[in-house]
């Protein structure tokens, strides 16, 4: 579980809880009509720039990932590696089937390594596999940062509806409050589901979408050696060379100048 984000957004609901129950209470900030004009209208403009098959795919897919995927660094893919390729030394490629593999991706192209696939199936198969996943979370992580680009301008819209209300209503006074109060919430709870949930959602997925890039052409790559018998020691060496420079090295290991 990706602990960041929930921590971030329950510390972000207890600011925001706090500075509410400092000057009044959490009834004063509940509007019915506000909750409509934004998420009613960022629906509606979701629903017009993507298919629903995305918005099907991309918002589930989206949340689960930001909360629950397992990020695994190169270096640990590197190492996890290395000791597949060690055992496809020690046992021939028959040994990979009992290998316990946490990674799907790394444990799918074991399988096919240990089934004896020549080279450019397993190639093709596991390309393919990346540029699905991919493409879900790329779908995901514009799903999120369209939503987020669009709930602070129908927050606008809310405010703009509340003021015209407010306007037509001057002869009564009893109106201008609950109109003015529409106004103003509208525009907070826009620019709160923008800036709390959907755009740092959108960012992080964009973030794991390019570790993911990395670490699967990693992956496939380190599958197509032990697939042709390299050595560890090779299959590490070659696969280092994704890693940055001063994360190459094992702690402690002292780093060429």
């Amino acid at each position: 579980m990706d602990l960041s984000t929930g921590l971030g957004l329950a510390f972000g609901i207890v600011v925001l809880c706090t500075l509410i129950l400092m000057g009044g209470d959490l009834g004063m900030f509940l509007d019915v009509h506000a909750f409509i004009v934004i998420f009613g209208g960022a629906t509606a403009a979701t629903l017009i720039r993507f298919p629903l098959s995305s918005l099907f795919h991309g918002f589930p897919l989206g949340m689960r990932f930001a909360f629950t995927m397992r990020r695994w660094t190169s270096r640990e893919l590197v190492e996890e590696i290395a000791n597949l390729a060690e055992i496809a030394r020690k046992q021939g490629p028959i040994g990979l089937e009992k290998a316990e593999v946490e990674d799907t991706f790394l444990a799918k192209g074991m399988r096919y390594v240990a089934d004896g696939y020549d080279a450019d199936f397993i190639r093709n198969n596991l390309e393919r596999d990346m540029d699905n996943f991919c493409v879900h979370l790329d779908e995901g992580q514009k799903i999120y940062r369209a939503v987020g680009d669009c709930a602070p301008a129908f927050g606008m819209v809310g405010t703009l509806i509340g003021m015209v209300q407010m306007f037509a209503n001057m002869t009564d006074p009893s109106k201008l409050g609950p109109f003015m109060a529409t106004a103003l919430l509208a525009t907070l709870y826009g620019a709160l589901l923008a800036n709390l949930l959907c755009l740092p959602i959108a960012d992080k997925l964009h973030g794991k979408l390019l570790d993911e890039e990395t670490n699967r052409t990693l992956i496939i790559d380190g599958i197509l050696m032990i697939r042709d018998s390299k050595s560890p020691a090779l299959v590490r060496e070659m696969l280092l060379a994704y890693l940055p420079e001063k994360h190459r090295h094992e702690e402690g290991e002292p780093v060429p100048a």
